[in-house]
């Protein structure tokens, strides 16, 4: 099986870890994956894409350093305000949401995919009654969406950095994050 590992910066993947693996370095955020991952796939084929990170939480029970397989993932930026509320386009035909079968034994949960990371309590209780998303990235649902158009199965796996609440750097844990994500994808590769 001729895999794919997607990270958007060299940071997040140990590559002594990955020697023999195909890897992708995107860069942040969802225009630099499209961008980055479309022309590496018009070059390229491959049987599995994994788009392995770090991530952010909204969801209290799920910790710092756990491990958990994205299978729904929102373009949540993707619509309109007025003087009430944000709205989706509901007359355009737009696909913002993004469904895949989870392929591993890890919990399945649902993100969304930003441009602006969430760090103020008002925007982030917005996002949650709005959405109510699990978990978010820079650029899951990216990854997701250009797999879809080349029709290659895809994965994202991410552990969690931080939990959503006003910023605050000093409550990260990144060495732990990026272990345990690179832990598991080896796992994960193995077991393919």
């Amino acid at each position: 099986m001729k895999i794919l590992l997607i990270a958007a910066t060299s940071g997040e993947i140990i590559k002594e870890y990955f020697s023999n693996s195909d890897i992708l370095i995107s860069g942040v955020g969802m225009v630099n994956t499209t961008y980055g991952l479309t022309k590496h796939l018009s070059m390229n084929s491959y049987d599995l894409v994994i788009n392995m990170g770090v991530a952010g939480c909204f969801n209290s029970a799920i910790k710092i350093g756990d491990t958990i397989e994205v299978i729904e993932d929102t373009l949540s930026e993707i619509g309109y305000e007025n003087e009430i509320e944000f709205n989706e386009f509901t007359d355009l035909e737009i696909t913002n949401t993004f469904k895949v079968e989870g392929k591993t034994n890890l919990k399945k949960v649902k993100g969304i995919t930003v441009n602006t990371v969430h760090g103020k309590e008002n925007s982030i209780a917005k996002i949650v009654s709005r959405v109510n998303p699990d978990v978010e990235s820079m650029e899951g649902a990216a990854c997701f969406m250009v797999c879809k158009k080349f029709n290659i199965p895809c994965m994202q796996i991410r552990t969690i950095s931080n939990k959503l609440e006003k910023r605050n750097k000093e409550n990260w844990n990144l060495p732990l994050a990026i272990k345990n994500l690179n832990d598991t994808v080896v796992q994960i590769m193995t077991e393919l």
